[in-house]
Formats: C-alpha cells, structure tokens, sequence
C-alpha cells in the first residue's frame, strides 16, 4: 500500500502489495514493512466499493497464497504485527499517533488477508500457512510456537488491555473485526461447525484465562456506545524539525488518516442512522459469535458461562467456586443500555440471552420500578411486525414470554400508567395502562399471524404470553376487552368457515371418489385448540379477578351471542360453564334494570353485580401457566441467526454472498 495509495481501485497494482505476495522473501526488520503500513485514502462509503475492495484483495491473496510456502511473508507480517502490538500500551502513553496508525494499518492488512484465506480454504491449510517460513520451498517452522494461536490471543488482549481512547478507537474496532472475521469459517459450511480449530484456541490455552475479561470488555463497549471521534481528530500535529523517515512517510496522507479503510468509516455498509457507535456494534456481533459458540466434545463453552453466570457490581455476595469465568458489571447501565437498543436484531438477542440464561440480570430486571423503559421497545417491534424479519419478531415474544412467567410483572404492568403511545395508529390512546397495551400488541400480532404467515409457533407464544397474564388482568382497557372477544369473534368466524367446507368436502366425495379430500379435520383442530386457549384465557380472568374487569364483562355481554354456539360443544363445554354463569348472571341483573341502558349505567350494574356474585358458583380450574423451554439443539437456529446479524450488520465487512454456505444469500 504505502502512501501512494489513494483508491481502492489502484490496490491490485500497488507495488508494496505486490511486494507482500510476490516471490521475494521480506525479513521482519526491512524497513519495507513501515513504508507497506503507510497508507490512508477514503473508506468505503457504499457496498460497491466494500465488494471492489474484496475483489482487489482476493487478487492479491491469490498470489500470497501461492508464494506464501516459499516466501513465509504471512507470517512475517504477522510477526510484525506482533511485535507492534507489545509497545502499543506504551505508544499509546506517549500519544504515538505515527505508530498507533501504522499498527492500525498492519491490522487491517491481515483482516483483509485473513478473510480470503478463510473463504479460500480450510483451517488446516490456513493454520499451515502461519507455519511457513523463509526456508527452502514448503519448508515451515519447527518450533513449538503457534503463530495463528498467537495472533489471537494478541487480538484478545488488544481488545481488553488497550485504554479506549480518540487515538485507539479505530484500533480496537479492528481487533474486534478480525476476531469476527478469525471464526467467520462458520459461514463457508452448510453444518453447524462442532469442532473447529478457532474454537480450540478460544475454549483452552492461553486463550482461555482471558475470557471473563473479554466478554466483560465487549459488554461494557455496548453499554457505552462510545461514538467514534470526528473527522480531522487524529491529524498528526506538524513537526517544526521536519520529522524524520515515519514522518515523512506519513505526512503527504496526513489528512485522511483516520479515515483509513476503518471498520467505523462513514458510509459503510452498516453505516445507518441508528447506528453511532461501530464500536458498541462490532462489540455485540463479537459476543454473540462468542457465546453461540458450540461446546467443545470435553469442554463447555467458556463464554456462554460468563455471560450466563456474571452478577452487579452491587452484589457482595461470594461467587461459588463451581461457577468459572465470573466477573461483575453494573446492571443499572447494562439495563438502560439494553433499553435504548432494543432497534437492533443483536440487542433483543442480547437482551433474550440474558433474560433466559442469566437468573442474576432475569432478577434485577424483573424488580425494576420502570420495566416499561424495556417492555415498550419490545411490544414496539411486534407492533411493526410487518417492518421485521421474523427472527426478531420471534426474540421479542419469546422475551414477552418469559417476563410473564413472573406473577410480578404480571400484577405490575398493570399499574404503570401510559400516556400517548404515538406509535400504536389504530386508535388514539391517550391513557391506558401498560398490562392493556402489552395484550393489544400481542392480539394484533396473533390477527397478522392468522391472515399472514399463519405459523403455528407464533400463535402459541402469543397465546402463552396471554394465558400467564390473565390470572392478573386489572382494570382492562375498555379497547383492549374488546379486542380479547373480537379476536375470538374472528376465531368462531373461522372455525365456522372450516367446518363448512370440510362438511361440502365430505358431501362432494360421496358423489367423486376419485377427488382427494382435503385435510380439513387437521385445520379443525388447529383453530379448536387456539379457541379452547382463549376460552380458558377469558376464564381464567373471571374466576381470578372478575372484579376489577367490568370492561371484559361488557364486551362479553355486548357479544353474548358469539358464546351460544359453543356452549354444547364437547371440546368446550366444561370451559364455558363459568363464562355462560356470568353471561346468563349479568344479563338478568340488565334485564332488571330496564331498557336504554347507557354504557356508564351498563358498567355500573356490572360492578354492584360483581359484588353480588358467590365466588363459589365459579368453577376452579387449573392455573394457566406456561413456560418458555428452548428446543433441543438450539444452536441449528441460533448459530445461522448470529451470523446474518454478522453478514447484515457488521460495520465494514463484506463476504461474497455466491461463497455463504450457512444460509441462503441473495446476491447484491
């Protein structure tokens, strides 16, 4: 590269990298190395040019990966590297904004390197390729050392032990996507990788006692959303004496120096609005990859046990000692953080990961005075379900799911007050209670579901969700007890429509038996199950707080009617016992009353009713209560999950889509 470089389309022509992957043999100490990290010209600012990017490197890769076994000059590269990185706490103290750039640059060389090699070929051959040195042809290094071990492990301290600061920001943004790029072999196989050279490194070695520390790192540069400095920040200052060899190298690309190529750059493929911080982002993907990781056939993931183990800092109590890998963070700031996030796929999967697998954050987050500063981002992304990709809007249930389980949260949602949701276009709600807005949101995704995508997993959570609230419901939104009876209004309106076309099916095979009948006994059952749940769903709200719902009891009166057809039915009769007692209660304590009711005096007779009602003419029932459990090998879905995230959202990184095994890709 050098400072000649000003455009990506001169890289494959450049003669300093031509030098790299040429034939000649270049030692560690040749000066050749300072003038090859010298380089700056505008980052990628569009997807076409991260691709003539991939393009220009692979061609030079193609010829490293020739003359590599003669030459070694992969690995002396990275011996170089090497070497940089030890002194870099140092340059950093003595603000060596020369030497940080040039250590930068050498980073982002062996990123790119490393992203074709892995495409390229196997970790085998790509571990062999460290191996090579400056010998007879083919010949490699004897010693115990493991060079692509090394360079890991100085990544990992990179990353934690470098003080983040303007000087260091890109830096650390690099280490963070090379580690990414390091186990990106995952998206070049069609399986889910059980064994993998990268994940030995990461789970055992001297890898291995840096883990806690790492995952600790990666969370805190999420908390932080650190933004990266502006432009012009790190312009190396004039020197008066004319500087010397590295000054004059640098000094003609000064103005475009941290600007360099950055995994942060403006414009990049990930380069949207909401994201301000690449560093937090790349942060985020890391951990993901990190704790997705599958377990080693003798060792668990290390990871996936910090992240699932860590307490808050305010926590004094002792850490056992069967729990490795522990560490603490604040949880006040990981909250507000995960909060703010929630518009991004990584952060509800985040948020989901710890929710699910951390009992110390579930804890603190469910004792939390302003759980509708996290709820409200979630029921917004069902809300916008159509906006979505079905992976988020899957997290974000699971997540509702979850929080439900807590009688808790169930009693408390329902005594936050909310004013203005502005997002929910349906109908103005200028006052309406967290609980009501949650059932809204999760009764709207069940009718998108029923007329769209119609998948069957997504049903049952929502209804779940609902089913572990219903005990609790109080004082229900006039508009959301309406919206409970007009879903099952829409229910009874299908099963009324399947059943007469499995009767006319059965009618017109007795007349053709040659015409195939259509499955409909199975779509019949599908809609009585979701009707019987959100009959016991309606019960269980009468049997357990019927007097602080008068709205649900309107709304079950106003559509009376709805309920008569099912009340003989053998699948529901001895759920609709309760709910035809206070139907028939309620409409005789109307019929009383006269005719012309108005609503208010409608509500009023159903609250002095409620009163007079016996609570043991009420049937009990079992409590409804329902339990998030992950599938058996959850890894088959969150493994290509995680890596889409990478391949959509990763600041800077570009794969081929035509060379992605892990999932189907679309090319650009």
């Amino acid at each position: 590269m050098g400072s000649n470089s000003s455009r990506i389309s001169d890289l494959p022509k450049n003669e300093y990298l031509k030098k790299l992957s040429g034939t000649e043999s270049i030692s560690e100490n040749d000066p050749f190395w300072n003038q090859l990290f010298s380089f700056s010209f505008p980052a990628p600012t569009s997807s076409t040019e991260l691709k003539l990017l991939e393009e220009a490197t692979i061609s030079v890769c193609k010829s490293l990966v020739e003359n590599n076994p003669r030459t070694g000059n992969l690995g002396a590269l990275t011996k170089v590297f090497l070497s940089r990185t030890r002194e870099l706490r140092l340059s950093v103290e003595c603000q060596n904004h020369i030497f940080i750039w040039q250590t930068h640059n050498a980073l982002f060389i062996i990123c790119c390197l490393l992203k074709v090699f892995i495409c390229e070929m196997s970790e085998e051959d790509l571990q062999l390729h460290f191996t090579y040195e400056e010998k007879s042809p083919g010949s490699y290094s004897s010693d115990s050392e493991d060079l692509l071990e090394e360079l890991l492990c100085s990544l990992i301290q990179l990353i934690t032990d470098t003080p983040l600061l303007d000087i260091t920001y890109e830096i650390s943004v690099e280490a963070i996507s090379t580690m990414v790029v390091f186990l990106s072999c995952q998206l070049f196989h069609k399986e889910v990788l059980r064994q993998s050279i990268s994940h030995k490194y990461l789970m055992q070695g001297p890898c291995l006692p840096y883990t806690s520390k790492l995952v600790k790192t990666l969370l805190y540069n999420f908390i932080r959303q650190e933004k990266p400095p502006p432009p012009g920040t790190h312009v190396l200052p004039q020197q008066s004496d004319g500087g010397g060899l590295l000054y004059g190298l640098a000094s003609g690309v000064a103005t475009g120096l941290w600007t360099v190529f950055t995994l942060g750059g403006a414009g990049s493929k990930s380069s949207s609005p909401e994201l301000t911080s690449p560093l937090a982002n790349q942060s985020l993907l890391l951990l993901l990859v990190l704790v997705n990781l599958t377990d080693a056939p003798d060792t668990p993931n290390p990871y996936r046990q910090a992240v699932t183990s860590f307490k808050n800092t305010q926590d004094s109590s002792p850490f056992p000692s069967s729990i490795p890998h522990a560490f603490q963070i604040n949880f006040n700031s990981l909250y507000t953080a995960l909060c703010e996030q929630q518009t991004s796929d990584q952060a509800t999967l985040l948020l989901y990961t710890l929710l699910h697998q951390n009992s110390n954050v579930r804890t603190y987050m469910l004792a939390r005075t302003d759980m509708e500063n996290l709820v409200l981002p979630i029921l917004e992304i069902l809300y916008h379900v159509e906006e979505r990709n079905s992976h988020h809007v899957y997290m974000a249930l699971i997540i509702l799911l979850i929080l439900t389980e807590d009688d808790g949260f169930n009693r408390s949602i329902h005594e936050v007050i909310l004013k203005n949701i502005t997002w929910y276009s349906e109908r103005v709600l200028t006052e309406i209670s967290l609980g009501s807005l949650l059932i809204l949101v999760v009764i709207r995704t069940i009718q998108y579901n029923m007329t769209r995508t119609r998948d069957k997993y997504l049903h049952t959570n929502c209804l779940a969700a609902l089913a572990n609230m219903s005990a609790q419901f109080r004082s229900l939104h006039q508009y959301a007890a309406q919206r409970i009876i007009s879903l099952f209004s829409l229910l009874s309106k299908k099963h009324n429509k399947v059943l007469e076309q499995a009767t006319q099916s059965l009618s017109s095979s007795l007349s053709s038996s040659d015409v195939p009948l259509p499955d409909y006994a199975q779509d019949l059952s599908v809609i009585e199950e979701v009707i019987r749940m959100m009959l016991e769903i309606i019960n269980s709200c009468l049997t357990n707080s019927l007097h602080h719902n008068p709205n649900l009891v309107y709304a079950l009166l106003y559509k009376r009617d709805l309920f008569e057809q099912f009340r003989t039915h053998p699948s529901f009769q001895d759920i609709m016992q309760n709910i035809d007692l206070v139907i028939s209660f309620f409409s005789s304590r109307l019929l009383q009353a006269g005719a012309e009711l108005s609503v208010e005096r409608v509500l009023e007779i159903i609250k002095q009713g409620v009163v007079a009602l016996p609570k043991d003419r009420l049937k009990k029932f079992p409590e409804l209560k329902f339990k998030y459990v992950e599938e058996e090998q959850p890894e088959e879905f969150f493994i290509p999950y995680v890596w889409s995230l990478v391949y959509n959202s990763a600041v800077g990184l570009y794969w081929n889509p035509q060379d992605i095994q892990l999932f189907a890709m679309d090319a650009d």
